[in-house]
């Protein structure tokens, strides 16, 4: 035991939790990122789970991560690599070893390191350090036995108690960077509402976690500690990408005036925006667990007919079974916002891990011509703002938009500073006005947008049919006149096309960058911190992201003919680089694509670019 702890400040820490799927290292995660959050540190995590409903204890395939990325300046990724490794198990050790830096602190619990438990984890022989050929610093902890001897006087089962565990190595965590324990407390207290005995349980361990390492110094000579700097002011809150689309959702129909309606069926990772939602009804918010996707996005499409801020969420299987359904929206020209938490596939795939594989789908996996604005949600945080954008669009231009975001966004967190509704633009859908009732057909259009004018159910004097077959453009009435159809099309893929969007910001050298980098939606901070880590050794890159997919932002074909090299790197086999070969003439990137369900590695980005350069 060191005699005296020098107390290190540092920049930035990344600190991964793992263990079996039952130990709770998701919330233990949660709370560590909340904690750190609360003091103004910046933050950006990675939940990494399997699939599995209950995985075999002590299983390889069973191992629960919680990556968090802590820092005094904004972060924008989890990190490649941890500092410090909590493993509450073997298998948990033996599968994220990988993740720890060489200059890792790692946590066991011994009391799970038996024989039987390295037997489930395929260890060969009695000491899983050395045969890892572990070098890091290693903190040993009976985690399991100081649990039991700390709640042994609250009458609790030995199942209860073992639950606690996970708030153990919070606890130690929280006093190796010098992390006051209120804000745990408050989380503990707010999620165990119902159960405050297992509230304080939980309390009670948290604490002798912490009080372990300062009493014992746990086998470290240093603590640390992440000082927050200038930061905007204001209120912040830990918050996930899914929750921060909600909020959005929530936020524009408020400023719009209207009521908030979500149907939905239940999918990974998409079922949190419904969770979050159906706790809103004072806000009127209504949402619809419906029986299937089709029913799901038809019961939306029903919603925005009567007048509603409608709203469907899925994932890539979802997508397809709602794309009947998302063509009835197309054709009636009704605003409707689906929500695309893009997952491994095909197929099932893989439910709980993180692809950008949906975007050719979501641009052209319809039958007939059927124009849909497409955006891209880039981190947790600006998931209120990209679901603000469509709900905007949606409303205003009278058209389905598909909000993309990832299972890597939509499940991870950052701080997020609560933002003042009144700076938002106003939302002003094209209703009708008195003056139409005379001669009115439910596709008379803006001369401007090209959007038709919404008349609600029960307006006197705007009696109207909808459907899904194709209606005359004067009139209304359902036509089967090739010239009619022929312009219906042109007339609903223009109305796309003119939706006015941000031109495409280029960051970095913008002026005589020798490689431009072209991502989408949610490798933004992968990119951004390439690129950062590039410029620093002194190449000359730039970075142009696009959020706004369909329609393209109009200066796209003069940024990317602007540079020599350009590289298009995205979590699929070339969607977006093939979109944009198809868009703008003569463009032929280079191409970096990974197909891993896992967010991208910024060294191995910077790696495959300083090949691109030197070529």
């Amino acid at each position: 035991m060191a005699e005296r702890m020098e107390v290190k400040e540092l920049d930035e820490v990344v600190v991964r939790f793992s263990g079996d799927s039952g130990d709770g290292m998701q919330l233990a995660g949660n709370i560590f990122s909340s904690v750190s959050a609360t003091v103004g540190n910046d933050i950006c995590t990675f939940p990494d789970y399997p699939a599995d409903i209950r995985a075999p204890q002590g299983s390889l395939t069973g191992v629960s991560g919680f990556q968090v990325h802590v820092g005094a300046d904004q972060v924008f990724t989890p990190g490649d690599l941890c500092d410090v490794l909590v493993a509450m198990n073997p298998a948990a050790l033996k599968t994220q070893y990988k993740f720890a830096k060489k200059t890792a602190c790692i946590i066991i619990d011994t009391d799970s390191f038996k024989k039987t438990d390295l037997d489930k984890a395929k260890f060969t022989t009695d000491n899983p350090i050395e045969e890892l050929g572990i070098q890091q610093d290693v903190v040993a902890a009976p985690i399991t036995q100081m649990v039991k001897d700390c709640l042994a006087d609250t009458g609790m089962d030995n199942k209860a108690m073992l639950k606690c565990r996970n708030m153990f190595a919070v606890g130690l965590v929280c006093w190796l960077f010098n992390r006051n324990l209120n804000a745990a407390e408050k989380f503990l207290r707010e999620k165990f509402a119902k159960k405050p005995d297992v509230a304080e349980a939980n309390i009670k361990v948290l604490h002798a976690g912490y009080d372990y390492g300062h009493n014992t110094h746990s086998s470290v000579n240093s603590t640390y500690r992440i000082e927050s700097h200038a930061k905007k002011p204001g209120r912040y809150m830990d918050i996930s990408g899914n929750k921060a689309t909600a909020y959005g959702l929530i936020a524009a129909a408020e400023k719009a005036g209207l009521r908030l309606f979500l149907g939905s069926y239940p999918i990974t990772p998409a079922t949190d925006v419904l969770h979050e939602l159906s706790k809103h009804k004072s806000l009127g918010v209504t949402t619809m667990q419906c029986e299937d996707e089709i029913s799901g996005c038809a019961s939306a499409v029903g919603a925005a007919f009567a007048g509603a801020l409608a709203a469907t969420s899925t994932s890539g299987p979802g997508i397809c079974l709602k794309s009947e359904a998302m063509n009835l929206a197309v054709m009636t020209e009704l605003p409707l916002v689906v929500l695309d938490v893009q997952r491994g596939g095909p197929s099932t795939g893989l439910p709980t891990k993180s692809e950008q594989t949906d975007l050719l789908q979501v641009l052209y996996g319809r039958n007939g011509e059927s124009p849909m604005p497409v955006i891209a949600a880039t981190s947790p945080t600006n998931c209120f703002d990209a679901a603000y954008n469509a709900a905007k669009i949606a409303l205003e231009h009278m058209t389905p938009v598909v909000l993309l975001t990832d299972a890597f966004v939509a499940n991870g967190s950052a701080a997020w500073r609560l933002p003042n509704i009144d700076e938002y633009p106003a939302i002003r859908p094209p209703y009708v006005t008195p003056e139409m009732k005379e001669g009115y057909a439910p596709y008379h259009r803006n001369p401007e947008t090209g959007a038709r004018y919404w008349a609600l159910p029960g307006q006197e004097g705007f009696t109207h049919i909808l459907g899904g077959l194709e209606k005359d453009s004067d009139t209304g009435a359902i036509s089967n006149d090739p010239e009619n159809h022929d312009k219906m099309c042109r007339l609903r893929a223009e109305k796309v096309a003119r939706i006015p969007v941000p031109d495409l910001k280029v960051l970095g050298r913008a002026d005589d960058a020798d490689l431009l980098i072209v991502g989408f939606g949610g490798t933004y901070g992968h990119l951004y911190t390439a690129m950062e880590e590039m410029l620093k050794a002194g190449h000359k890159v730039a970075l142009a992201h696009f959020s706004y997919i369909n329609p393209l932002p109009k200066n796209t074909a003069e940024v990317l003919h602007r540079y020599k090299k350009v590289v298009v790197a995205e979590q699929n086999l070339g969607q977006l680089a093939g979109y944009l070969r198809m868009k703008v003439d003569n463009f032929v990137p280079y191409q970096f694509n990974q197909v891993k369900g896992q967010p991208f590695v910024v060294t191995e980005l910077v790696e495959a670019f300083e090949e691109i350069l030197k070529k």
